[in-house]
């Protein structure tokens, strides 16, 4: 697949998932990974913040050989090194980590990047520093980011007519009130532990994407 094949896939995406270790046991993730594309997710990130760089890039290896073959774009995040030694389509970076152009110097124009943003203006900023995809949140409280305030359903229109590359909303976010986020204009979300801690996530993902269709 190719950056502008995969960028593309995540302007089609609705539903963007993240295998994330504070969620779900890695051992899961190659069956996760299976229900999850079942379910019509469009993108996935592998996000390990407290393992080794060995650990992440077999996980990712593995994760690639069921991804790639269903053309859905993997994504790494905090590791652009790991990005490139495995192949991965896009790397993710926080507010706090690398800037856009710092990891383009590592990943080359091969690989798209995504960048955390946490109100309107960082939004804006990460579109004109050149990221490919935004993810805007938290939308509401959640433990994955504590240290941070929530936006709020209300800006998502703006944001929404602002940004011209793809955006998804994430944070809190569950199937119960992606209808409500729809109504305000959010087109795309990112869900975690909603899918990751469910029993049927195939048949969780489905409901999220014809709730987007």
């Amino acid at each position: 697949m190719t950056k502008d094949q995969a960028i593309q896939k995540l302007h089609d995406a609705r539903l963007y998932a993240i295998l994330d270790t504070g969620y779900s046991n890695p051992a899961d993730w190659p069956r996760l990974t299976r229900e999850l594309i079942s379910g019509g997710v469009g993108a996935l990130q592998i996000r390990a913040k407290h393992s080794a760089n060995d650990e992440i890039a077999a996980w990712a290896r593995e994760i690639l050989a069921i991804s790639a073959p269903a053309g859905v774009p993997l994504i790494i995040n905090d590791h652009p090194e790991i990005t490139v030694s495995v192949g991965a389509n896009g790397c993710h970076v926080g507010q706090d980590d690398f800037s856009v152009a710092e990891t383009r110097k590592t990943v080359g124009d091969g690989i798209f990047i995504g960048k955390s943003t946490h109100s309107l203006e960082q939004a804006i900023a990460a579109q004109q520093e050149g990221a490919d995809y935004i993810g805007f949140g938290p939308i509401f409280s959640t433990p994955t980011k504590p240290d941070y305030r929530p936006i709020g359903a209300q800006d998502i229109r703006e944001m929404a007519e602002k940004i011209q590359i793809p955006h998804f909303c994430i944070g809190g976010i569950k199937k119960e009130n992606v209808p409500a986020l729809k109504s305000q204009g959010a087109r795309r979300v990112v869900i975690v532990s909603g899918l990751l801690q469910n029993d049927n996530p195939c048949a969780y993902a489905q409901k999220v994407c014809r709730i987007l269709a």
